[in-house]
């Protein structure tokens, strides 16, 4: 992990520790057009090569039935059915009190009223990975606020092991937060047939859900498409950043920077240390967890991509001013504030994915059960977008109302303002309405 120190940095040193591991898009896209565009065409049959290609494993039907669903949620611990249970009724809980309510209605105007109609996406499509890692935590995710939403159909896609079946626990997750449809299909050609709809797989408006580049560039291409579907976000390898002062608990934040780098080797996790001497004990440390993990390897591969970046500063609020000055600009998906007082900085943060505040909240806490979403936006993305809420699996429409009161109150302006623009079909639109109520006079 290389270390660097703030103030021997000019700002291009400081730009070029804010940008991330490149993903070379270019390849990628031109690799997953190919997969795309047999999906388009030969539907179930290109699904059918590519499991084989990429899954290694042959499969005739890629729904998974509700007998094997059954079957699988007998052979789940009871005790990890509960702890499952108890994250599910935390991300309702907290996806429930932040679903948005429908406007009131607005006299913008006398005779003019506006309002605003929320409606659930009718189809959605989620994706979970299943490769080295596969991450049940996701589903309920993306399923719970799906649902809240009022998504009249959810369908999951996620790649199937080697013995042609999906890891019992994804689909003890997909039941628990009520799936309506599971697919035994992984990578671009899942998000393909989402996109896209083939003979077994329902087309969706909307698609869901973390993967490798080729997920991710299936996503975006599609989501440029007429005919294919939108997206959650845009997103990278996953990621956190650490802000801790000589108050810190090196134990703690060492074992916060593992927890994300042990995601993937394209991961970063980043410290920024207000303290010399803390940020040693956390390097120190960091090296001594890192030998006890099984996927050590994944960790430091990601550790040679990440830094430790050294604060100086003649008190400890500009110090902290200065950390979290780095972090915005940095934008990470994951902050982490372990410092004394914590509360007292949220009013400076402005570009995160999610927060976690204090020594006691670990990242790992959002990423599972605390209730909070853990589909975020990385890669520098926070500045512009949102994690995924309940919001982001529903629509807005606007609707609006005009008597004969509000054609006399605001024809003018319409008028005015659309030959200003040189449209005049859009001021005669309203001139015959103004014109139909003059002669009623």
């Amino acid at each position: 992990m290389n270390k660097y120190y703030l103030e021997s940095l000019d700002e291009k040193q400081i730009e070029d520790l804010t940008k991330r591991p490149a993903i070379d898009f270019e390849t990628t896209f031109a690799t997953v057009k190919l997969i795309m565009e047999d999906v388009k065409i030969n539907g179930d049959k290109a699904i059918k090569a590519y499991s084989k290609k990429f899954d290694g494993i042959e499969l005739e039907e890629f729904f998974v039935s509700q007998e094997e669903i059954d079957e699988a949620e007998k052979r789940i611990p009871k005790d990890i059915k509960k702890a499952f249970k108890l994250a599910a009724k935390n991300i309702e809980k907290f996806h429930d009190s932040a679903k948005n309510k429908e406007c009131k209605i607005i006299e913008t105007t006398k005779g003019v009223s506006c309002y605003t109609k929320i409606v659930g996406i009718e189809k959605v499509g989620l994706y979970i990975p299943g490769g080295t890692a596969p991450l049940p935590s996701t589903v309920l995710m993306l399923a719970i606020p799906a649902r809240i939403a009022g998504c009249k159909e959810i369908i999951l896609c996620t790649p199937p092991q080697k013995n042609g079946k999906v890891a019992d626990i994804i689909l003890y997750a997909a039941k628990l937060a009520k799936v309506n449809k599971i697919f035994k299909i992984g990578g671009a050609q899942a998000i393909s047939a989402m996109a896209y709809g083939t003979k077994s797989v329902p087309k969706v408006y909307k698609i869901f859900g973390p993967g490798n580049q080729y997920v991710t560039a299936a996503k975006m291409l599609a989501s440029i498409d007429p005919k294919g579907a939108a997206m959650d976000l845009p997103a990278g390898p996953s990621e956190v950043l650490v802000i801790a002062d000589e108050n810190a608990n090196a134990v703690f934040v060492a074992a916060d920077l593992l927890s994300q780098a042990e995601h993937g080797k394209d991961s970063q996790v980043v410290l920024i240390c207000t303290d010399e001497k803390k940020s040693e004990e956390i390097l120190i440390e960091l090296k001594k967890q890192l030998e006890n993990l099984p996927r050590k390897d994944i960790a430091s591969s990601s550790l040679e991509k990440s830094f430790c970046l050294v604060v100086e500063g003649k008190s400890s609020k500009e110090k902290i001013n200065k950390a979290i000055e780095f972090s915005n600009k940095y934008a990470p998906e994951h902050l982490i504030i372990n410092v004394k007082n914590p509360k007292l900085l949220v009013s400076k943060i402005i570009n995160a994915g999610s927060v976690f505040l204090g020594q006691f909240s670990c990242e790992a806490a959002g990423d599972y059960a605390s209730g909070t979403n853990h589909t975020l936006p990385t890669y520098g993305y926070a500045k512009g977008y949102s994690g995924v809420s309940v919001d982001s699996f529903t629509r807005k429409i606007t609707f609006q109302n005009l008597t004969k009161e509000g054609i006399k109150n605001l024809g003018k302006t319409v008028e005015i303002m659309a030959e200003t623009e040189s449209l005049q079909a859009h001021k005669n639109a309203m001139t015959v309405r103004m014109n139909s109520i003059n002669n009623l006079k």
